[in-house]
């Protein structure tokens, strides 16, 4: 199962279905088997600041993706930030401004369920990054062109 971060259905943007049909395809069957998921938190991100109106459009027809977390994965997060360097995951203006912060959901989500977390970030040494995070707490963790490599995505 994977779990996408925001910053991966972002760089989806630019695959627009009409012209990636295969890659669009994929993305379906794998929400429709339950082997696509990604966190609420994600969603809001999604719709609180989307650049791309077919991944609004397609996050709004794929709701059921988008889980709200579990108690196992609420304690995680809590145990995430009793690390003060994990606290860097959120963001200051995020705390200020109300915004979503999908960052230990996604990472929570992935260690509780046996999950992949598939982003954009770069692991960081030392840093509050997911892929630093994710080595620490062994979950995998993969960029967008690993995930269409392991899934055999072709044009």
């Amino acid at each position: 199962m994977y779990i996408f971060d925001t910053n991966v259905f972002y760089a989806l943007g630019v695959y627009y279905p009409s012209r990636f049909p295969t890659l669009w395809a994929l993305l379906e069957k794998l929400a429709e088997d339950g082997q696509l998921q990604s966190v609420r938190e994600v969603r809001r991100e999604i719709e609180a600041n989307c650049p791309y109106a077919h991944i609004e459009l397609w996050v709004k027809s794929h709701k059921k993706i988008f889980k709200p977390p579990k108690e196992a994965e609420e304690t995680l997060v809590l145990e995430l930030f009793r690390q003060e360097q994990n606290r860097n995951l959120v963001k200051r203006q995020n705390i200020l401004k109300g915004l979503p912060v999908a960052d230990p959901f996604i990472i929570a989500a992935a260690k509780v369920k046996g999950g992949i977390v598939v982003t954009m970030e770069a692991h960081k040494a030392g840093g509050a990054r997911i892929p630093t995070i994710c080595n620490e707490l062994d979950v995998e963790c993969i960029d967008l062109e690993s995930f269409l490599e392991r899934e055999e995505v072709e044009y």
